[in-house]
């Protein structure tokens, strides 16, 4: 891609004392590619020292999300032909991309708007201020195709409230803008068409009021969260050891959706399961966020080279799209009691940082 072309993926502007920085590819609903990254990368180091940006805001182009993950096509066509070094690569670059948002020395204000998923989460669930509005629709579903939270994902499971981090991360499920703010994945609830007022509020507010006093102004109420209510079940069953016994606990809770969270959990693979509750846990003991990344880097690249899951898994959900993957191994039961032990040692070519 030209530098032109990546370019216009991402537009960067000042507008008063805001840099705003959008990511433009609508059609794609924003899914982030190396050249967006690389972008994204040059102008967040470009406003570091900029004094005329005291406030940087991310948002995405259109009216579906802001974006929905990394290109998982591009990354299944890396695999298949052996070029795993520019799978590193692109790893390497998104997450020292979300290291830099977590540890940047201006406020970053995200606002999550329709689908933030995947690389999406990278992006937004690490900045200062995280907004999000009655179309959000947050995920990290990775398990769906054979694969791992990454971009800081577990680093933010790991610290939502109970089980809550478990259970979404196994499931793939999708939170709403109140699940996200109980969940530590957003801070404030801001209606969608007050956007607009907020982002004129961030670049031209001339008063010394810092930009989470400006946000609370557009801040409301949503309606409550519903997963208080599931909370006894949820803690219960996804406090187990193991993924198999996971499953043992939701079909004896004799609650309907629990019964059916099982039922998803068997369709899904068995081996990304394991290797996501084990991840999630770890994230949990960890001092921060650029270590909760080394350890999804070292999985990821356990997936990428050494196990076929993740090809699988892209495979049949949006290559060939028959919905009918193999897995390796095709059952929870057939997985080993540690199976989440390779993922974890291992070791990848180059490091992370």
């Amino acid at each position: 891609m030209t530098d032109s072309a990546s370019a216009a993926r991402v537009l960067a502007r000042t507008e008063g004392a805001l840099g705003r920085v959008t990511l433009n590819r609508p059609e794609a609903i924003n899914a982030l590619d190396i050249d967006m990254i690389r972008r994204l990368t040059e102008v967040f180091e470009s406003w570091r020292h900029d004094s005329d940006v005291q406030i940087v805001l991310i948002d995405g182009a259109g009216d579906r999300g802001m974006c929905a993950g990394g290109d998982v096509r591009a990354l299944h066509a890396q695999i298949v032909a052996g070029r795993a070094d520019e799978t590193a690569e692109f790893f390497r670059a998104e997450y020292a991309l979300n290291a830099v948002i977590s540890e940047y020395p201006k406020p970053v204000v995200a606002v999550a708007d329709g689908i933030t998923m995947g690389g999406g989460i990278g992006l937004a669930g690490h900045a200062a201020i995280r907004v999000v509005t009655e179309r959000s629709k947050l995920a990290m579903p990775e398990t769906r195709i054979g694969f791992t939270p990454d971009v800081g994902g577990t680093w933010l499971l790991g610290r939502a409230p109970g089980r809550l981090g478990e259970y979404f991360g196994l499931t793939g499920g999708t939170m709403d803008g109140a699940d996200a703010v109980l969940l530590g994945f957003a801070d404030h609830f801001v209606p969608s068409d007050r956007l607009e007022a907020l982002r004129e509020a961030l670049a031209y507010r001339a008063d010394p009021t810092g930009p989470a006093e400006i946000v609370l102004l557009f801040d409301e109420t949503p309606e409550p969260s519903t997963l208080p209510a599931s909370r006894e079940w949820i803690d219960d069953a996804f406090s187990a050891d193991t993924v198999a016994e996971i499953v043992s606990r939701l079909r004896a809770a004799e609650v309907s959706d629990a019964v059916a969270t099982a039922d998803l959990l068997e369709s899904l693979a068995p081996t990304a399961l394991a290797v996501t509750l084990d991840a999630v846990r770890e994230a949990r003991a960890m001092p921060d966020l650029r270590a909760a990344l080394e350890g999804e880097y070292r999985r990821v690249m356990w997936f990428v080279t050494q196990h076929p899951d993740l090809v699988e898994g892209i495979r049949a959900q949006l290559v060939d799209k028959d919905r009918n993957p193999k897995w390796e191994p095709a059952s929870i039961a057939d997985l080993a009691p540690d199976a989440g032990e390779p993922a974890r040692s291992y070791v990848p070519e180059q490091p992370l940082f």
